[in-house]
């Protein structure tokens, strides 16, 4: 298993930049946003529950979910939001801890806005 580098930061903070620049190196990367967004790709699992849940108007006509949808769901009922960070977490988690197996590199990069906003510096060795 590779030494793993946690990088965390807001939005606009270089994460995409820093991160380029160790790919170049030959770093492999695991970025939680792309994870999170393949979790409720059309026909996934994440989507499937999520469909249950809201019924299949909270997909677009291409099948994907409509995020602002979500969004404006989530954010006017906490209890909604949490539904769903119990659900996606634990997927994101899950594929993190997969990708991060998976890494031929010597070390790889974890990239997470919220990685100790979310306990999740953990999985790392160092942290920037």
């Amino acid at each position: 298993m590779s030494f793993v580098v946690g990088l965390t930061g807001g939005i606009g903070s270089g994460k995409t930049t820093v991160a380029n620049l160790f790919a170049r190196y030959g770093v492999d990367l695991i970025d939680a946003d792309i994870i999170a967004r393949d979790v409720v790709a059309p026909n996934s699992t994440g989507l499937a529950a999520i469909i249950d849940k809201f019924g299949a108007d909270i997909t677009l006509e291409n099948g994907e979910l409509d995020r602002a949808q979500l969004r404006q769901l989530i954010f006017s009922k906490p209890e909604q939001k949490e539904w769903l960070n119990q659900l996606l977490h634990p997927m994101i988690r899950q594929q993190m801890l997969a990708q991060i197996q998976a890494s031929t590199s010597p070390y790889c990069l974890l990239i997470v806005p919220l990685m100790v906003e979310n306990n999740l510096q953990a999985l790392t060795q160092r942290l920037l």
